[in-house]
């Protein structure tokens, strides 16, 4: 029963980037080691040497520890958000007797103002599902946590269909560096505003990693830039003017970013309406080496009839030399977005207009590319590769 006493609740800010004021707080349970230090009692909950009930009861103490502080706080707009383990939640035998709900009664709190996170753990999906509509019937938000550790995460996204995923911390510094852990933070984000579902960034460090983060389109941030868990709440514009100046940051820094790629996509279009020019007759493909085809990106262009069947080979460009690959004659491109999306526009009387393609890796080279496409004349299309910019 000691350990009981040990437990109590810090508190870390959540950050709303568009406000720049707190939010909302991560409730997270801390303990004091052997020498007088406060520290995470986190290993104490995934400990094999407590058992299941004592893990859950000592849980319990300390989300009964935060509530009942954070019934007391002044600001009535913020938010706290409580860890639960699906682990625990499979556990559970009646779904009727959820504790944090009774624990909300006892303590006269707005369900509104609480978010419940399941942490990741292997759990039935089909009981996740019943226990979380528990939860939203009864007012509360639902998060994901974690989200990019471990596995089933699209499983637990289905049944849960949350309000909130938070983004796993290792996955977000990853991120930060680029690659592939780039690409499925940019996917979650997209993810978030098909279904309403906001983002969080955990483990924002540095200016970089906000800046990463805007980028990445997250509405809330939470990490040691802002502030470490303590054991109070804060005044909740504390941060606004580090975030003022952050996003003031980011708009210089995106605008020179982005002023040289609309440049080079203006060069890129401006070449690609020549081709398109010269293509209207005969044309002799060594006569486009001394065009400028080398900054412009361009690695292959190739035409289809009117039904997306490719009816030239390819034109492919490298090393600051044409060469025509056949192979493709024949295949049909009229399920790709930037092919039908051209002809939609012009049976809606928009032409003359260039579509471009979402990013993609070209297999034939490995390269990060896009495709244009654009009306050659009433029976052709002309479609471009391009290198992707960043």
């Amino acid at each position: 029963m000691q350990a009981k006493t040990q437990l109590f609740p810090y508190f870390q800010p959540i950050i709303s980037v568009a406000s720049g004021k707190i939010v909302g707080y991560e409730a997270l349970a801390r303990q004091y080691d052997d020498k007088g230090k406060v520290v995470s009692a986190g290993a104490l909950f995934s400990s094999a040497k407590v058992d299941a009930k004592t893990r859950i009861e000592l849980d319990r103490q300390v989300r009964w520890q935060a509530l009942e502080k954070f019934s007391a706080l002044a600001d009535t707009q913020s938010y706290l958000a409580l860890n639960i383990s699906a682990a625990w939640i499979e556990n559970l035998r009646q779904l009727n007797t959820l504790p944090t709900l009774r624990m909300l009664d006892e303590l006269n709190i707005d369900r509104r103002r609480i978010i419940v996170e399941i942490s990741n753990a292997h759990v039935d999906p089909q009981k996740l599902k019943q226990i979380v509509q528990r939860y939203r019937k009864h007012g509360l938000s639902v998060a994901i946590g974690d989200f990019g550790a471990g596995a089933s995460q699209l499983e637990r996204v289905i049944a849960i269909q949350p309000d909130i995923i938070k983004i796993d911390m290792r996955l977000f510094k990853l991120a930060t560096k680029g690659g592939i852990a780039g690409d499925i933070i940019h996917m979650i984000s997209r993810l978030g505003k098909r279904t309403g579902c906001r983002i969080i960034c955990e483990g924002v460090e540095s200016d970089e990693a906000f800046l990463f983060s805007l980028n990445c389109g997250a509405q809330f941030m939470q990490g040691f830039l802002f502030a470490k868990a303590e054991a109070d709440f804060q005044h909740a514009e504390l941060y606004e003017q580090h975030i003022a100046s952050l996003r003031t940051k980011f708009l210089k820094n995106t605008l020179v970013k982005v002023q040289k790629k609309v440049s080079a996509i203006n060069t890129t279009k401006t070449l690609i309406y020549k081709l398109a020019e010269t293509l209207q007759d005969d044309f002799n493909l060594n006569e486009l080496v001394s065009w400028n085809f080398t900054d412009s990106g361009v690695i292959r262009f190739y035409l289809c009839n009117n039904q997306g069947d490719q009816i030239s080979p390819d034109f492919n460009f490298k090393e600051n030399q044409w060469f025509t690959d056949p192979r493709k004659i024949g295949f049909n491109w009229s399920w790709r977005p930037y092919f039908f999306q051209l002809l939609a526009l012009e049976n809606c009387g928009d032409r003359n207009r260039v579509v471009t393609s979402e990013r993609y890796m070209d297999f034939e080279t490995s390269l990060l590319c896009k495709t244009l496409s654009l009306r050659l004349d009433s029976e052709r299309i002309l479609l471009v590769d391009t290198v992707a910019g960043d």
